[in-house]
């Protein structure tokens, strides 16, 4: 393999932070919803949005800046190739772990794991009509965690990318990526 330029680099970060954007938006909405109406499925299930929150806030800052030092040709530690190797790999593990508790917490696929015999928090049951409501929280949750696993997918193969670009590259580690 020749050398490789790394001009795929800024759109997978366009990607990751775009869909960290999202996720952010999302989680954002269904915490302030769950806050508001104190209704929970269960406790983990908060906390994971809350971690999910973290993540998406995590990624949007750090993606996005990487992203402006990669254009701007910056020649500072921070947006050395290490530093992004670093950051990908954290948050790689952050979106895999927060993605694969969310998907053993919310135990199903389909939505039908709704039922109408669900415990209750502080007296109201998480399905209380209208169920077309339910079924649209249901799909929320499906989509946070769906998007989850994109986020992980993409720091992956971001990861995977900027690693075998470095071993085909004849650059140092610490050297910017474009000056």
């Amino acid at each position: 393999m020749a050398y490789i330029k790394a001009h795929y680099h800024p759109f997978l970060f366009i990607l990751i932070t775009m869909c960290a954007m999202a996720e952010l938006g999302l989680t954002a909405y269904l915490i302030s919803v769950g806050n508001e109406s104190r209704n929970w499925p269960s406790a983990r299930y908060h906390s994971l949005l809350i971690l999910f929150e973290f993540n998406a806030v995590w990624t949007t800052l750090f993606g996005a800046a990487y992203m402006l030092w990669i254009v701007d040709g910056a020649v500072h530690f921070l947006a050395s190739i290490a530093s992004s190797i670093i950051w990908l790999a954290i948050t790689s593990a952050l979106w895999g772990a927060a993605a694969g508790m969310m998907h053993n917490t919310r135990s199903g696929g389909d939505c039908n794991w709704i039922s109408s015999n669900s415990a209750s928090v502080n007296g109201v049951l998480p399905c209380d009509p209208p169920q077309e409501l339910s079924v649209s929280s249901c799909r929320e949750t499906l989509t946070v965690e769906a998007v989850g696993w994109v986020l992980f997918g993409l720091c992956v193969l971001t990861l995977f990318a900027t690693c075998m670009w470095v071993r085909t590259s004849k650059r140092g580690y610490n050297s910017s990526f474009y000056v």
